[in-house]
């Protein structure tokens, strides 16, 4: 089979890079990394050299270059199926990906005032208009879904899905910025932190050199 290679942004600010991680890393398949780190002069001129638009991350396997988060997870899960990265239930499946598109084009507020930082501790930060709405509109997505479908396991679906993949850097949000969850979606936080591929991530993301524009 092709090599696997996944371009991500840096660790420590790159959420959209985190989403394909964590869904490649649950297929178990081998792949490589090439890390480019963000706001700097080249930064562009690196990541063009392999992402036709621009931006990170993009999946290449062989010939082939897949660019968008959620592109590479529907890519991973059609090739990799074994890796059951979608619900097998056709209803759970339809919720789940509902859920993962809401995270894909929505929460503008909190994406741009409470931005991700591995490293950072910031209580009370980031409250701007908004931003309650979409934590309290994450929290009822959260518990809808597992109340729903949460049987047999601790996640969104049960079983881990690109659904929660999609949601692990709003967790990592939810912990620099030290907000206050209901015991559902506490207990689901635990659970995504838990998962060793993000503690691989967050420990190389932590141990990155700070960038100025993003700190």
């Amino acid at each position: 089979m092709p090599q696997l290679t996944l371009v991500v942004g840096s660790k420590n600010y790159s959420s959209w890079s985190l989403r394909p991680y964590l869904a490649l890393a649950h297929t178990g398949q081998p792949f490589q990394e090439v890390v480019v780190p963000l706001g700097l002069p080249d930064t562009e001129a690196r990541i063009v050299a392999h992402s036709p638009s621009k931006r990170v991350p993009a999946l290449q396997h062989g010939d082939l270059v897949i660019w968008d988060s959620l592109a590479i997870c529907e890519y991973l899960a059609e090739t990799f199926p074994e890796a059951r990265l979608w619900p097998e239930d056709r209803a759970a499946r339809a919720v789940a990906r509902a859920v993962t598109a809401e995270m894909h084009s929505s929460f503008t507020s909190l994406r741009q005032h409470m931005n991700m930082n591995l490293r950072a501790r910031k209580p009370g930060q980031g409250r701007a208009p908004g931003v309650a709405e979409d934590i309290a509109r994450i929290q009822a997505l959260w518990n809808d879904c597992r109340s729903r479908f949460g049987q047999g396991g601790p996640f969104l679906f049960g079983r881990f899905s690109i659904a929660d993949a999609f949601y692990a850097p709003v967790v990592t949000r939810f912990v620099t910025y030290d907000v206050a969850l209901d015991a559902v979606s506490a207990a689901y936080r635990d659970a995504v932190l838990a998962l060793p591929s993000l503690q691989k991530w967050t420990e190389e993301g932590r141990s990155e050199p700070g960038i100025p524009k993003y700190d």
